[in-house]
């Protein structure tokens, strides 16, 4: 894989560890990796989702469909999995991770094509 198309994938995944950690942190959950990985696994699961289901590798900087799919698969299959998973699903925190995975998912890709144009 060319490095143009390694940097976005590793740009959402960034994206959504920085949700997970920052969440983590912001509840006294702490930072171990374990944690981490428990927490995290539903909302990556999405995001690959999201990727395959918008076929993302054609053109993984676009808003739509890449980031728009990247950012509601996310959130959607990763709330679905947390479910399933025995894991908490409040209203806020659905709230939280659409605005805050939107914002971040979305606006790497907006900020990447306002640099290279």
């Amino acid at each position: 894989m060319r490095p143009a198309r390694i940097a976005p994938v590793l740009l959402d995944i960034c994206c959504v560890l920085v949700f997970v950690i920052i969440g983590r942190a912001s509840h006294a959950k702490g930072e171990a990796l374990g944690g981490i990985a428990s927490t995290a696994w539903p909302f990556l699961c999405g995001l690959v989702a999201g990727w395959a289901l918008s076929r993302a590798w054609r053109a993984p900087v676009a808003l739509a469909p890449a980031g728009v799919a990247a950012w509601l698969s996310a959130v959607a299959l990763g709330m679905a999995l947390r479910v399933i998973a025995g894991q908490g699903t409040a209203v806020a925190f659905v709230v939280v991770a659409l605005a805050f995975l939107g914002l971040f998912l979305l606006g790497w890709r907006l900020l990447w094509r306002l640099a290279t144009r």
